[in-house]
């Protein structure tokens, strides 16, 4: 999930040579060097040239032979400048991926201990109104992330006008978690895989792997690149494309806007404490209600409803009811299970914002439902 990309030009075709294939004339000394899919045929530097090839070793220095007529790179379509202007390409394409906000990214393992560390200075920054800045952010991101990221567009549990499932999908990119294409592609296999070795972040292998290990686990992230995509009517849609190639450029402007406003304040609260917060609450959906809590409906996985973690995520905590029934827009299924997102989309429904809402039916809950008790604690 790359934040800051160039759309590159197709690499230049391949080639095979030999001295039955070129009439050939000794220029000097030179060096040949193997080449990757996509670098540069040819490199000219103070009368020294270099023929690069498909082999997978360096050669010895030789004696140079090239073509009669112009000097290329054995390949007419590219000429040195054309190559020049791909190895640019190529440099911004590996800057954008090393700025990528996604688990096992150089980016977001840098960015969790930063927003720690400026937790340290909250003490000595207080004032009631970056408090209060914090906390509004807190809440327009974290409802965010669960009516848009997750309900909305991971699992499709209702429609809204484009323009306000935009609206709300933005609010949420502020949250520091990634984009949307590459958080609900995350949350699906996720899903596909729950509590599985394949699981992005499986409570199979442990408390602390599932709530923040598997941020740092880059083999795994690396085995996730290389799966099928999920997430095509995302990236069919030129508004979360835009996010994906610029995000991180968004939170650095709302940085800096904090700044402008409330100085050094404003970025401990906004962005320190509140990120670090947002985080470990998230956090704790992915570890804590997949092993403390109670389960009210016989599921093939380890998910638990945990009231605390319900409180603290408008609803998200009721994640046993969410697993047994990912369509619905509704996660707090009984009466006395709080859940702020439900309340919003029912009154987006009456205003006939929120449309094709969708629900369990009494069908599929007897369905689900354990067979000799109503309910499984687990501790």
């Amino acid at each position: 999930m790359a934040c800051i990309s160039v759309w590159a030009s197709a690499a230049p075709k391949s080639f095979s040579f030999s001295r039955q294939t070129f009439p050939l004339l000794s220029l000097g000394s030179c060096s040949i060097y193997t080449r990757k899919v996509g670098e540069n045929l040819f490199n000219k530097c103070k009368g020294r040239s270099y023929i690069y090839t498909t082999t997978s070793k360096r050669l010895s220095p030789c004696s140079i032979v090239r073509l009669e007529g112009e000097m290329r790179a054995f390949d007419d379509t590219h000429t040195p400048e054309e190559g020049e202007k791909q190895e640019r390409v190529e440099f911004w394409i590996r800057m954008g991926k090393s700025l990528e906000v996604v688990p096992g990214s150089p980016a977001l393992k840098a960015i969790l201990p930063l927003t720690h560390l400026l937790c340290l200075f909250a003490p000595f920054c207080f004032s009631w109104d970056a408090f209060g800045v914090a906390f509004g952010l807190f809440i327009i991101t974290g409802f965010s992330l669960s009516l848009s990221y997750h309900r909305n567009l991971s699992h499709r549990s209702f429609k809204l006008p484009k323009w306000l499932e935009y609206f709300f999908a933005y609010c949420g990119v502020h949250a520091l978690q990634g984009d949307p294409i590459g958080w609900v592609s995350n949350h699906r296999y996720h899903h596909q895989y729950v509590d599985t070795e394949k699981d992005l972040h499986s409570p199979i292998e442990g408390f602390w792997y599932s709530h923040v290990g598997w941020i740092y686990d880059t083999k795994a992230a690396n085995e996730r690149s290389e799966r099928p995509t999920n997430v095509a009517d995302l990236e069919n849609q030129f508004f979360y494309k835009f996010i994906y190639n610029t995000y991180i450029i968004h939170p650095i402007i709302l940085a800096t806007l904090l700044y402008a406003i409330g100085g050094f304040p404003y970025i401990v609260w906004g962005m320190g404490v509140r990120i670090a917060l947002q985080y470990h609450i998230t956090f704790f959906v992915n570890s804590a209600c997949h092993q403390w809590g109670n389960r009210s409906w016989n599921t093939s996985d380890l998910s638990t409803n945990n009231w605390l973690i319900a409180l603290l995520t408008f609803g998200e905590g009721w994640h046993n009811n969410h697993h047994a029934f990912e369509f619905s827009a509704r996660h707090g299924l009984e009466w006395y299970q709080l859940d702020v997102t439900w309340n919003i989309v029912w009154a987006l429904q009456a205003v006939g914002l929120a449309t094709d809402v969708k629900l369990p039916t009494n069908a599929q809950k007897r369905k689900m439902a354990f067979k000799n008790s109503s309910m499984e604690t687990i501790y």
